[in-house]
């Protein structure tokens, strides 16, 4: 995988390369390239790998699955990533001083929370916690 491909390009190629290969009478399984994709992502997606391995049965994962698990995660790290510019770049512009309308202390300047975006442990599933899967 390359650095600056997305999780969706890298399956495209790789699904590509294995359908050549199938249609040139190699026997390819999806259990195969299932067992390959995760040796071959880069580092930024080892901890997804790592989880993924940790709580699923990778011997019965279809490459859907895979992918889905692999893309939630890439979707998630990216947004944190946007949040984390955006504070940045709001921070650096205030500026410091007495000028600052910003308050200290608990409660001021938090978001409300939406469970849309918490992920189950258990299923992976988006909207709820693991105590609350069904």
């Amino acid at each position: 995988m390359i650095e600056t491909e997305t999780v969706t390009e890298y399956f495209e190629r790789v699904m590509t390369v294995a359908n050549k290969m199938r249609s040139n009478g190699e026997d390819m399984h999806d259990s195969k390239i299932v067992e390959k994709i995760p040796q071959t992502l880069t580092a930024r997606l080892t901890y997804i790998v790592v989880s993924i391995e940790e709580s699923q049965d990778t011997e019965a994962m279809s490459i859907d699955e895979l992918q889905s698990f692999l893309v939630v995660h890439e979707q998630k790290f990216k947004r944190v990533n946007q949040e984390d510019g955006q504070v940045l770049t709001s921070e650096s512009s205030r500026g410091r001083g007495r000028g600052t309308t910003q308050g200290r202390g608990r409660g001021r300047g938090r978001q409300s929370f939406s469970k849309a975006t918490v992920e189950c442990f258990k299923c992976h599933n988006l909207g709820y916690f693991q105590y609350e899967c069904p």
